[in-house]
């Protein structure tokens, strides 16, 4: 069975412009499970309902912030091994350091062409084909 077809990511971004345009990407590669949330306190209370194996989020959004969803989500016993992607658009070494610190998986530079977005992926949840 393809990794496609068991693969659930979540996109998580406060611009609906950016966030389909990420979930486009990830259709186009073949995924096929893929919920949105427009904040980090939206999307924590998805991913604690409903896990995936990979959350793609925005970095600055109001109220619940990129750092701060992936600190609750390392934190919370039921999702805390979730994949976790950051996009942003300011990728300078302050923002790569404490994603890291974090657990991120990856940080990603916005805009994105879908390569890099393919590689990021396959690089936490191995090979989409």
């Amino acid at each position: 069975m393809s990794v496609l077809n068991v693969l659930r990511m979540m996109v998580i971004d406060d611009h609906i412009s950016s966030r389909m345009v990420t979930v486009e990407a990830l259709q186009a590669f073949g995924i096929k499970h893929i919920s949105v949330a427009k904040d980090g306190r939206e999307a924590f209370s998805k991913l604690v309902a409903e896990p995936v194996h990979l959350a793609i989020s925005d970095l600055y959004m109001p109220d619940v912030d990129g750092f701060q969803l992936l600190k609750a989500v390392r934190a919370h016993p039921k999702i805390g091994k979730t994949g976790f992607i950051i996009l942003t658009g300011r990728k300078d070494s302050n923002v790569v350091q404490t994603a890291v610190k974090l657990g991120v998986n990856n940080v990603i530079s916005k805009p994105f062409t879908p390569d890099v977005l393919k590689k990021s992926i396959e690089s936490v949840v191995g090979k989409l084909n």
